[in-house]
């Protein structure tokens, strides 16, 4: 998968070029709050050693955010999951939930997978929405799940969409975020 063309959004493979638009939305405490600053404080070193997960996300041209995958690929529990962020100034205009159905088509179709998950902090009430608005459903809470940047444990929320939710939710339509 070298490129996935959304609706109002492109996912093409993160490159070190991208380092200063992901950096800018990253020092934004809008991301920053809930991208910790030890986990993603040397963009630069980690845009080197970026792979196929690693997708821009492009809105008329202009990288608006990230979106990561991982997959466990096993022929008994084929799942992947996702994590994202976008710049604030693209907040709310629909680029994220199309970067999300994006690649979870791509992921339940072509790729092969049964399940979806993605795991946001449980007080990201803005996040958990739009990943509800796109389809996915609350699983459980995943406590002491990672540490802030104080190094204090923050609790998150598992939510998963599974292929055939997908399928039954194409007719519907979601909620942009």
């Amino acid at each position: 998968m070298d490129l996935l063309d959304g609706g109002s959004v492109v996912l093409r493979r993160a490159t070190p070029g991208d380092a200063p638009d992901f950096r800018a939305a990253l020092e934004r405490d809008e991301v920053a709050r809930w991208w910790t600053r030890n986990g993603w404080l040397d963009v630069e070193g980690d845009l080197a050693r970026l792979d196929h997960r690693h997708l821009a996300i492009v809105a008329d041209g202009a990288v608006v955010g990230m979106i990561q995958w991982w997959e466990e690929d096993s022929p008994v529990c084929p799942y992947a999951t996702i994590d994202m962020f976008l710049h604030p100034d693209y907040h709310r205009h629909g680029y994220g939930s199309d970067a999300l159905r994006t690649l979870v088509d791509w992921l339940l179709g072509p790729a092969g997978h049964h399940r979806v998950t993605i795991d946001p902090a449980t007080d990201n009430t803005a996040a958990i929405s739009c990943y509800e608005k796109v389809g996915f459903r609350r699983v459980g809470v995943l406590r002491q799940y990672g540490k802030d940047d104080a190094g204090q444990w923050r609790d998150a929320l598992l939510l998963d969409l599974l292929a055939d939710d997908l399928a039954g939710d194409r007719e519907g339509g979601h909620g942009d975020c």
